[in-house]
């Protein structure tokens, strides 16, 4: 069986870290994802408000660098949960279990605060295994001499000013 879900847009409001008894990390928050297509009549794009669930590393990594309108990329599985409201009625809700969560947006768009600051364009996976990204491995060209620098090309002396084009 399949159940692979990957989602991109903006949190609704600041993620809310919380810990279970035995103290594993939980933070829950709300993605507004817009839809593909614009509605006729308006000419609006519909927007879908998914709640989304980390757990563990991935948890505290979503609660320290994303805030209210970071843009985000939840990769997860979908899980419906059955349960009963105050009044005994049985309702059901699906939510996003996050596996990993990535960076959407650069830091300037983003305009979040914190100190953490990712390179502009980059998306650093939360996993459970840290918050930074894999140090670079050595390569074996790493010893290897640079060329030195020669230019071949030769200075053109009839140039009219014209453009061919």
């Amino acid at each position: 069986m399949l159940n692979r879900i990957v989602l991109m847009g903006r949190l609704t409001r600041d993620p809310e870290l919380r810990r279970t008894q035995s103290g594993t990390a939980v933070a829950s928050f709300t993605l507004a994802v817009d839809r593909d297509f614009a509605d006729k009549a308006t000419g609006n794009r519909p927007t879908d408000f998914i709640d989304i669930v980390a757990w563990r590393g991935t948890a505290e990594f979503v609660s320290r660098y994303f805030t209210k309108g970071r843009m985000a990329v939840v990769e997860g599985r979908l899980q419906i949960r059955d349960w009963q409201d105050r009044d005994g009625n049985k309702r059901r809700s699906a939510e996003v279990v996050a596996e990993n969560v990535y960076f959407g947006d650069s830091r300037r768009d983003g305009d979040s605060g914190g100190s953490y600051a990712p390179r502009t364009g980059s998306a650093y996976p939360a996993g459970n295994s840290g918050y930074a990204p894999a140090a670079p491995q050595a390569s074996s060209y790493d010893n290897v001499p640079a060329a030195p620098i020669v230019s071949e090309f030769a200075e053109l002396s009839d140039d009219d000013g014209e453009l061919p084009f």
